[in-house]
C-alpha cells in the first residue's frame, strides 16, 4: 500500500504537468530522436567522456571502449539496464535470480563483483558496503538512455579507486531531447506489467525540463526441477531533469529520482546457537533511495573550460540478514585547459563523505555500527600532440586519501597512434587499486553453527580485517580499430592484469566464547590479501551495414585466469573463483527493417561454461517484431530465450537460493506526442 500511494503521487504529478502546467508551446518529441538508425561513420565519430573526461571521438580513444545506443537498447528489447549490458563485449552478465544479477570486466564475477565502477550522468552508484553494485536499485526509462558508454579496463587514472577492471557510464538525454509526452506500457509471461511516463517542456527561452515515473512487475524464475522461485519483485521511480543555459559560456544541470520497491528470495542463514542452528524462510527484501545532482559548467576563453558537480543519494535496505542506511555527499571539480600549441592539461579534486547506518542481526553484525568514511582526492591529466594528427600521449595519475587504507595513486600512460582516419592503433599501462569495503574492514558474518562432541556448539564466523589492504593491479592493453570498406567497422583489444594483495580467506586460531549464550567454540575466519593472479584475453567487436535496412553487429571474448595463494596462506575457496568466468562468450544481433514499417530482430548469444560452479554453457536467442502503424506510435513483440525452457548462468551466494532463466515473452505499446 505505500509503495502504491508512492507511485500515485509520481503519476498524478507527471499527468498534471502534461495537462499544461507550466504554460508554454511545447513541441512533441519526433520519434526520429530515438528511432534514427546511425550510420557507420556518426558511430565511429560518436563523442564519449568515460576515458579522458571530456568529449572526444570514439575512434580516437586510447580504450578498450564500446558503446550501446539508444537504437541498441530499444531494438534488442531488453527492459532493464543488466539486461543492455549483455550486448557489450568483455562483461561478464549472468542472471543469479530474478532480481539479481553478478555482472564483471575481465574476470572476478559474482553478485557482489567489486572492481567495476557504475556510474549514471557522472555519478558513483556503487555500494560502499562491499565495494560493487546492487543492479535491482539502478534504473531509469529507457528510452531517456542517449548511450552507455562501456570501458574494459582500468580506469583509475583519472575516476579513481575501483575503476579497476572496467567502467560502466550511462549517460541519458539532455532535457531538451526529450520534448513532449511519451507514454508506454506492456506486459507478458514475465514481465507481468509495465509502465512509464514521461514529459519535456520549456522554461522560458533558454531551459528545459523532463518529469518521469515508471513502474514494472515482474514474475519470478523457476528452480531445477521447474518450480516457481520466491523471486518476484517490482519497483516504482520517479523523477526529473532540468538543463538551462544560463548564458553563452554557462549551462546548469539538476537532476534526481526516487525510487522504492521489494523483492523476494528464499534464504538459508544462522539463526541461533541452539537447535534449530539455520532457517530457511522466505525473504522479502525492501528498498528505498532519493539523489540529487547539479553540475555547472563553464566555458573560459582561449579553449578553456571548467566543470562543478555536487551530488547527494541516500539509499536504505532492510531484509531478514541485515539493514542499512548510507548517505554519500560528493563534490568534484575539474578544469581543462590548453597548454601551448600540442598540450591539453585536465586536472581535478574532489571529496566524498559516506555515512553509513546499520542494524544487527545473529547473522550478519558491524563494529561499529554508525560509521562516516571519507575520500579526497585529486588528479592531473597532460594530453601531448606528438606529431599532428598522428601520434597522442596521454599522461596522468590520480591521488586519493580513504579512510581505510591512507593514501593510493593510481598512474597510467596512453598512447593513439593513427596513420588513417579510418585505422587507429593504441596501448596503455596503469595501475589500480580496489579499496576494501565495509564488509572486509569491519564485519562480523556468522556463517554457520553445528553440533560438537558432548552437547558442545560450533560457530564458523566470517570477520572483517581492519588491516586489509587495497587489491590492486598492473595492466597492459593493446588495441586496434579499423574501417577496413565503408560498410565493415572493426574493434580489436587485447590485454594482460597482473593482480597482487587479492583478497583471500585465513584461518585463525579458534578460542571459546560466552557471550552470546551458550558457550560455544568458534572457528574464526579472516579477510586478508594473500592471493595474486593474472588474466589476459583477446576482445572482438564488429559492425556491417550489409544494406541500408540490414544491420549486424557481433562480438567475441576468450578469456582466461590464473590465481595463486601465497605459501603461507591457508584459503581453500577463493583461488576457485578462476572458474567463475566463462572462457569463450560471443553474440551477433541483426537489426532488419522490413516494408510497412516493420522491424525484425534478432539476437543470438553463447556462454561458455562456468567450471568451478559446475554450469554448463547455453545458447541464448531473442527475437522481436517491431512496427510503427502511425509516425508516432510504436508497437513491438518480444520473445527471449526462446530455445531453452529454463537454463542456469550463475550460482547464488549467501544462502540465497539460485533459480533458473525461463523462456519468456512480452508485448508493448509505445506513443509519442
Amino acid at each position: 500500500m505505500k509503495r502504491t500511494i508512492k507511485l500515485s503521487i509520481i503519476f498524478l504529478v507527471v499527468w498534471a504537468t502534461m495537462a499544461g502546467w507550466p504554460p508554454g508551446e511545447v513541441k512533441a518529441e519526433k520519434i526520429s530522436n530515438d528511432l534514427e538508425k546511425l550510420t557507420l561513420e556518426e558511430l565511429m565519430s560518436i563523442k564519449i567522456t568515460s576515458v579522458s573526461k571530456k568529449e572526444e571521438k570514439l575512434s580516437k580513444s586510447p580504450a578498450a571502449i564500446y558503446v550501446i545506443t539508444q537504437e541498441d537498447i530499444r531494438r534488442s528489447g531488453v527492459t532493464s539496464i543488466p539486461e543492455a549490458l549483455r550486448m557489450a563485449p568483455g562483461l561478464e552478465v549472468a542472471h543469479l535470480d530474478a532480481n539479481k544479477w553478478a555482472i564483471a570486466s575481465r574476470g572476478f564475477n559474482s553478485r557482489f563483483a567489486s572492481k567495476l565502477l557504475f556510474l549514471i550522468d557522472g555519478r558513483t552508484v556503487y555500494s560502499p558496503v562491499f565495494s560493487g553494485v546492487y543492479w535491482d536499485v539502478q534504473d531509469t526509462m529507457m528510452e531517456d538512455i542517449e548511450r552507455i558508454e562501456v570501458i574494459r579496463g582500468p580506469g583509475a587514472t583519472l575516476w579513481g579507486a575501483n575503476a579497476v577492471s572496467g567502467i560502466i557510464n550511462i549517460i541519458t538525454k539532455k532535457a531538451k531531447d526529450t520534448q513532449g509526452g511519451l507514454i508506454t506500457a506492456g506486459g507478458g509471461s514475465e514481465e507481468r506489467g509495465f509502465g512509464g511516463v514521461r514529459y519535456g517542456g520549456k522554461l522560458g527561452e533558454a531551459a528545459y525540463f523532463r518529469v518521469f515515473a515508471k513502474y514494472f512487475n515482474r514474475d519470478d524464475f523457476v528452480d531445477a526441477s521447474g518450480t516457481a522461485g520466491a523471486d518476484d519483485w517490482d519497483a516504482a521511480r520517479g523523477g526529473f531533469r532540468m538543463d538551462w543555459d544560463i548564458s553563452k559560456g554557462d549551462n546548469l544541470t539538476l537532476q534526481g529520482d526516487y525510487y522504492d520497491g521489494g523483492s523476494g528470495q528464499s534464504l538459508t542463514r544462522s539463526t541461533s546457537l541452539t537447535a534449530p542452528y539455520t532457517e530457511t524462510s522466505y525473504d522479502e527484501v525492501q528498498v528505498d533511495g532519493a539523489n540529487i545532482l547539479g553540475r555547472w559548467n563553464h566555458v573560459f576563453s582561449g579553449g578553456s573550460d571548467m566543470t562543478l558537480q555536487l551530488y547527494f543519494d541516500h539509499a536504505r535496505r532492510e531484509n531478514v540478514t541485515y539493514s542499512q542506511n548510507i548517505n554519500v555527499f560528493d563534490l568534484d571539480f575539474q578544469h581543462t585547459f590548453a597548454w601551448g600549441d600540442r598540450q591539453e592539461i585536465i586536472w581535478g579534486m574532489g571529496y566524498r563523505l559516506i555515512s553509513n547506518k546499520f542494524k544487527d542481526t545473529f547473522t550478519l553484525s558491524f563494529d561499529p555500527l554508525d560509521q562516516t568514511d571519507h575520500i579526497v582526492n585529486m588528479f592531473v591529466q597532460d594530453d601531448i600532440t606528438l606529431i599532428e594528427d598522428l601520434v597522442q600521449l596521454s599522461v596522468g595519475s590520480k591521488f586519493e586519501f580513504n579512510s581505510f587504507t591512507g593514501f593510493e595513486f593510481q598512474p597510467g600512460a596512453r598512447i593513439l597512434w593513427t596513420p588513417h582516419q579510418h585505422h587507429s592503433l593504441w596501448a596503455s599501462i596503469s595501475r589500480a587499486v580496489r579499496t576494501p569495503s565495509i564488509i572486509e574492514d569491519s564485519s562480523h558474518l556468522n556463517a554457520a553453527v553445528f553440533p560438537g562432541g558432548r552437547g558442545s556448539t560450533i560457530l564458523m564466523s566470517l570477520m572483517g580485517n581492519p588491516d586489509f589492504e587495497s587489491e590492486n593491479l598492473l595492466s597492459y592493453e593493446l588495441g586496434y580499430r579499423l574501417q577496413p570498406v565503408d560498410t565493415v567497422y572493426l574493434d580489436f583489444a587485447t590485454f594482460f592484469h597482473d593482480y597482487k594483495n587479492l583478497q583471500s580467506l585465513e584461518e585463525g586460531s579458534p578460542y571459546f566464547e560466552s557471550t552470546p549464550s551458550p558457550p560455544h567454540l568458534v572457528l574464526p575466519l579472516q579477510f586478508d590479501n594473500k592471493m595474486s593472479g593474472e588474466t589476459y584475453g583477446v576482445e572482438m567487436a564488429a559492425t556491417w551495414d550489409i544494406f541500408d535496412f540490414w544491420k549486424v553487429n557481433a562480438g567475441f571474448t576468450w578469456f582466461r585466469m590464473h590465481l595463486h595463494l601465497d605459501p603461507s596462506s591457508k584459503d581453500t575457496t577463493l583461488e576457485a573463483t578462476e572458474g567463475h568466468s566463462p572462457e569463450y562468450r560471443w553474440h551477433i544481433r541483426s537489426y532488419l527493417d522490413l516494408p510497412y514499417n516493420l522491424e525484425f530482430d534478432a539476437a543470438l548469444y553463447f556462454v561458455d561454461n562456468l567450471e568451478s560452479l559446475n554450469i554448463t554453457s547455453y545458447t541464448r536467442l531473442d527475437l522481436r517484431l517491431g512496427w510503427n502503424p502511425l509516425k508516432n506510435v510504436e508497437v513491438s513483440l518480444a520473445l527471449q530465450n526462446l530455445l531453452d525452457s529454463q537454463h542456469q548462468e550463475f550460482n547464488a551466494t549467501g544462502g540465497i537460493a539460485p533459480t533458473e532463466v525461463q523462456r519468456s515473452v512480452y508485448g508493448k505499446v509505445t506513443w509519442r506526442f
